[in-house]
């Protein structure tokens, strides 16, 4: 009987921990197919694995400053390997309070921004200037410059679009070598 017994409680606890083990829901993540699990690996609750808060974003001050953009994208159209392109994004606050630009970056370091480091008054006009870099990089351009502000957008993105046209290739001049040379006999 007290056999019985035993085997009843081992059966229940193992019954009871593959109840808390979760198979379903964000903590469960299934293995691509012929992944292995790693019986050795510590197992993380899934109020353990983002650890660190979010913030939520906070509500839009309906003063604070807002961009006015002439355009949000650009095209350089056709634009020779070599040289810099370079375009210029206006705009203008249309908000009731001052434009602060925090930071400005491109998508990748070919991408390169330059924005007014003043606050943008309201009714007042800027320009972030942006230059790529097409040597080395013939074909088309897909790039973005994201900026970060106190505006109402806080987060704005810029787009770069066009093809650079790869930069002729230079013939050199053939020297002639002259009349072959003359054999002695």
């Amino acid at each position: 009987m007290k056999k019985i017994i035993v085997s009843l409680l081992c059966s229940a606890a193992c019954l009871a921990a593959m109840a808390q083990t979760p198979t379903t829901g964000p903590a469960f993540k299934a293995l691509p197919p012929g992944a292995h699990v790693n019986a050795d690996a510590a197992v993380k609750p899934a109020s353990e694995e983002h650890a660190k808060p979010v913030a939520a974003p906070g509500p839009v001050d309906p003063k604070a400053g807002k961009f006015q953009f002439k355009e949000e994208m650009h095209d350089f159209k056709t634009v020779p390997e070599g040289p810099l392109a370079e375009c210029d994004f206006e705009f203008k606050n249309v908000g009731k309070k001052p434009i602060i630009i925090a930071e400005a970056h491109g998508s990748c370091g070919c991408t390169v921004p330059s924005w007014p480091k003043d606050p943008i008054l309201p009714k007042h006009k800027g320009v972030i200037h942006v230059t790529y870099n097409t040597t080395g990089r013939v074909g088309m351009i897909n790039k973005d410059v994201i900026i970060t502000s106190n505006a109402q957008q806080s987060t704005m993105k810029l787009h770069l679009t066009g093809i650079v046209k790869a930069k002729p290739v230079e013939s050199k001049p053939v020297l002639d070598p002259g009349p072959p040379p003359v054999e002695n006999k």
